[in-house]
């Protein structure tokens, strides 16, 4: 099981990383997305996702995918998590009432009727955790 080193642990404290997701005619799709640091070092980052959205049906469909979370105050820094999604209901929105606090955003005023929420945690397949300044 790869682990995030040390090293760009910080990162996933970060407020916006991007969610690449595979779209039904096998292009990638990129999202901008809100995310929280879970406890588990297997699955180190959950996202709440509103059924509603592309992204959400890419993951249902196809679970690949990747996270990459960018130093914004040293761009030559990054973490990149790939793996597979995995996906629970929220229906009660558990998660995403706690989740919004980090934001301070009610997720329920996000979503469409008739919408619901899931928790995606991405399983780690593979940890890159990149420092350009350590290069050349």
């Amino acid at each position: 099981m790869p682990l995030v080193p040390e090293s760009h642990r910080d990162l996933l404290d970060a407020d916006v990383a991007t969610l690449a997701t595979v779209g039904p005619d096998g292009t990638p799709q990129l999202t901008e997305v809100w995310f929280l640091r879970d406890d588990d070092e297997a699955r180190p980052v959950a996202i709440s996702l509103s059924t509603a959205r592309q992204k959400t049906r890419n993951l249902c469909r196809d679970p690949r995918c990747a996270l990459l979370v960018l130093d914004l105050a040293v761009p030559q820094r990054y973490l990149e998590i790939r793996g597979d999604a995995e996906i629970e209901p929220d229906d009660e929105y558990l998660f995403a009432d706690r989740f919004g606090a980090k934001y301070g955003a009610d997720l329920r005023a996000f979503d469409p009727p008739g919408a619901t929420r899931v928790v995606v945690r991405i399983r780690a397949e593979r940890i890159n955790a990149v420092d350009m300044r350590r290069h050349g």
